[in-house]
């Protein structure tokens, strides 16, 4: 007995023994870590997912039924709540939405690459501040212009117009567009260009056939980043436009409230059209939005 005793304590103590001992602990601790960041990603999608789940599943419910009935799911849906929704308004704010979301999106995205081509291709003293006041138009709070933007727009005849809208949205995304634009122009390799140059394209040339092409997640980015802010701004549209016919979504919803009796389920619906078109374009698009977005954000 005593000699296996002293064999089995021989076992324990060999370096095999140990290696295994602490590798054991090394698995163990990697599964315990995994599992709480598994937990923590469960617990951060779920807050940011219920809210949409409850919105959809509420727009199917009467008005009595949100009030008394809040967690459950709808006794008897209500699909008429969404064509209520289309028809009282939302078709109009939709594709008012969407007209001045696309020409915004055109707008930023062809002026903030030929910017960013400029100021990555050429190196004078006059780059450096031109760096410096668009940094500085990235700090502007919009509630800081909306009084001046008001006069202006209202000297140039533009106040319940669309163009209203598109060029202050072109004007806020244009600084954020273009470093991130440049970021990434600053990575393609001058031999590239050098080559274009000896093959005996012109400079429009080399934007349009050697820049762009190579460019497609960056511009993605900007075009994600670009309609998330023009579909769902709030402010100026609000500010900037009175007209029901001309609305965008956002301020259109506000008529959906009542000060006696808000149709909540027909709200939710809204809500719910409006929501659709980020989401989709989010969904397509995500590779190329963590992509453009880490790779411009590391080669500048």
């Amino acid at each position: 007995m005593t000699l296996l005793n002293t064999k089995e304590d021989v076992l324990k103590s060999s370096p095999v023994a140990r290696y295994q001992k602490i590798r054991s602990k090394i698995d163990l601790r990697s599964k315990i870590s995994k599992n709480i960041f598994l937990l923590g990603l469960l617990f951060f999608a779920f807050i940011v997912l219920y809210p949409l789940y409850w919105m959809f599943i509420s727009s199917f419910k009467s008005y009595d039924e949100i009030y008394n009935n809040v967690w459950s799911l709808p006794s008897v849906w209500h699909f008429e709540n969404y064509i209520t929704a289309w028809s009282q308004g939302i078709s109009s704010y939709f594709f008012n939405s969407l007209f001045v979301t696309i020409l915004t999106i055109l707008l930023v995205v062809l002026i903030g690459s030929m910017a960013a081509y400029s100021l990555s291709r050429y190196k004078t003293k006059w780059i450096n501040v031109a760096l410096i006041f668009i940094i500085g138009g990235l700090m502007m709070n919009p509630q800081v212009a909306l009084i001046p933007l008001f006069e202006i727009l209202t000297w140039m005849n533009l106040i319940n117009t669309h163009w209203a809208l598109i060029l202050t949205y072109v004007a806020y995304r244009l600084p954020l567009s273009i470093i991130l634009i440049r970021a990434f122009f600053l990575s393609i390799p001058k031999e590239l260009e050098e080559s274009a140059i000896i093959d005996g394209c012109s400079e429009f040339g080399i934007y349009y056939r050697i820049y762009l092409p190579l460019s497609i997640p960056i511009l993605i980015t900007t075009v994600v980043l670009t309609a998330y802010f023009a579909w769902n701004e709030f402010l100026f549209s609000t500010v900037f436009i009175d007209s029901s016919a001309l609305k965008t979504i956002p301020s259109g919803l506000m008529g959906f409230r009542d000060a006696l009796r808000t149709d909540w389920g027909v709200l939710l619906a809204g809500m719910v059209i409006a929501s659709i078109p980020m989401i989709i374009l989010l969904i397509l698009l995500q590779k190329y939005l963590v992509r453009g977005l880490s790779e411009g954000s590391v080669k500048g």
